[in-house]
């Protein structure tokens, strides 16, 4: 995570697509959050779950969340807006 901009922050994410079950899965590489969505990865319908994920796990909107590299990629550059600082979840393997 990465809060440089005042009211923004960056995470690194890693999709799984067509998960079995959705939530947190753990870490990727040491350097994303790794989030298991039901979603299959076709027509940007991981993305847009993605998004609602998010959104549903902080409580901010969904429109506060961009993806700025990756909408083709499992890997993916999120910006969050409307934060100054980001907490880790809890338990990011479940």
């Amino acid at each position: 995570m990465n809060c440089t901009e005042k009211n923004s922050c960056t995470i690194q994410i890693r999709v799984q697509p067509n998960a079995k079950h959705e939530g947190w899965a753990g870490i990727w590489n040491e350097t994303h959050y790794k989030i298991a969505l039901r979603a299959p990865a076709v027509d940007g319908k991981a993305n847009v779950a993605l998004i609602q994920f998010l959104a549903n796990a902080t409580g901010l909107p969904k429109n506060a969340f961009t993806i700025l590299h990756g909408t083709n990629n499992r890997s993916k550059i999120i910006q969050i807006r409307g934060i100054d600082k980001l907490e880790p979840p809890t338990n990011p393997s479940k």
